[in-house]
């Protein structure tokens, strides 16, 4: 508490990055809460003026935000409060006049109040305290109370930096619709733009060895496994979806590949068929050498990039209603649609079977529609404009 930011953030900033420092003097601020990330700071230095990364850890964030309990403010707040970060901005601001400023996630918003500021946009990507809000509806007794109060207290700060901001952005059009109606005072100054996908590094063009067994059929997720939609995905279709497909296909497995798996994902190796990673150096190998992949979700905000690049991979993928959110794709035509269990072990059964039009349509979708240079445009349209927008009047 919180939970981490997921992998789909991590892409939609990073490419968000590169294509700034194609435009502009880029100063960042930023947080390390996985260790592996090291690693890249020195790519993300390159396309940087000056930087400063402040080490996250999340245990000791996660007793810091309690502090905020007394205070009666959102938790998260708290947990992303570093006092390295707030000086580094400080002292940035002190040498150089930054004359435009776009911060990632309502909770960065923080370090940004300063009034010498004067065009600043926030990425919000997702409503994330109506993902508070979801994630009380699966939990029970204190942590429901919990997860309630920081969907509460975080909607009155979202509200608060899209009233003081001067644009507000978020993943799709849903979400963006969603928080208008959060936020009726901010409507105007609420827009959007959907993610995209690397259409050349996630391509049916490479190729690679079969991580899995030989002439096996398989059924794959890709995710973040510390992550708890995820998470809640996973166990739904491992315990409630997957058994009804072996009863028709016995020799299918289902792999679960991603990072961090949790006690929970970790405890599903012990079913049937099932098959947990960990962290892989390359996820294109699993989606290129899967029959499909799949998007369970029932918990979720904004843009799956998971379903993305299976797409973009040439593979069909089987989402459910809440993954399918805020993506212009075709059910039956570009990709599965299931709602429940029932439907969707019919639709992994059919999947298995025949895939080969959906997937090559789902590419052609990717292709003509999520290219990433195109998405972000909007950007530098509403980083050079400085006039007040009106994204109701479009």
């Amino acid at each position: 508490m919180p939970y981490p930011p997921n992998k789909g953030d991590k892409i939609r900033s990073f490419h968000l990055l590169k294509h700034l420092a194609q435009r502009y003097h880029v100063h960042l601020g930023t947080f390390v809460d996985d260790p592996n990330d090291w690693q890249f700071v020195d790519t993300v230095k390159k396309l940087c003026r000056e930087t400063h990364f402040a080490k996250l850890d999340t245990r000791v964030a996660r007793v810091r935000s309690l502090g905020a309990l007394v205070a009666n403010r959102a938790l998260s707040l708290d947990y992303y409060r570093d006092a390295g970060l707030h000086a580094w901005v400080e002292n940035l601001l002190a040498k150089i006049a930054v004359s435009r400023v776009l911060v990632f996630s309502s909770v960065m918003a923080q370090y940004a109040l300063d009034p010498r500021l004067t065009r600043r946009i926030v990425d919000f990507v997702d409503v994330d305290s109506d993902k508070w809000k979801q994630y009380s509806e699966q939990k029970t007794w204190l942590l429901r109370w919990l997860y309630r109060r920081e969907g509460r207290r975080l909607l009155q700060y979202e509200r608060q930096i899209a009233r003081d901001f001067d644009v507000s952005l978020f993943v799709s059009q849903s979400e963006a619709a969603l928080f208008r109606r959060l936020a009726p005072c901010s409507a105007k100054k609420i827009g959007f733009f959907n993610n995209g996908v690397d259409i050349d590094y996630f391509s049916p063009v490479h190729r690679f060895e079969n991580p899995y067994p030989k002439d096996q059929a398989v059924i794959v997720f890709t995710g973040a496994m510390d992550y708890w939609p995820n998470v809640d995905a996973v166990q739904w279709f491992a315990r409630d979806i997957f058994p009804l497909v072996r009863a028709r296909h016995p020799d299918t497995l289902f792999y679960i590949v991603g990072a961090k798996p949790s006690a929970e994902v970790r405890a599903l190796a012990d079913l049937p068929g099932v098959r947990i990673t960990g962290t892989v150096a390359d996820i294109r190998p699993y989606l290129a050498h899967a029959q499909f992949a799949v998007a369970p979700l029932r918990i979720a905000r904004g843009i799956q990039n998971k379903v993305l690049e299976a797409m973009a991979m040439q593979i069909p993928v089987l989402v459910s209603p809440q993954a399918l959110e805020g993506i212009d794709a075709a059910p039956g035509q570009e990709l599965m649609l299931a709602a429940n269990a029932a439907a969707f072990a019919d639709a992994a059964c059919e999947l298995l079977q025949t895939n080969g039009a959906l997937a090559a349509r789902a590419r052609v979708k990717m292709e003509t529609s999520y290219c990433w240079r195109n998405k972000l445009a909007i950007v530098d349209t509403l980083l050079e404009n400085k006039q007040p927008v009106n994204f109701t009047a479009q």
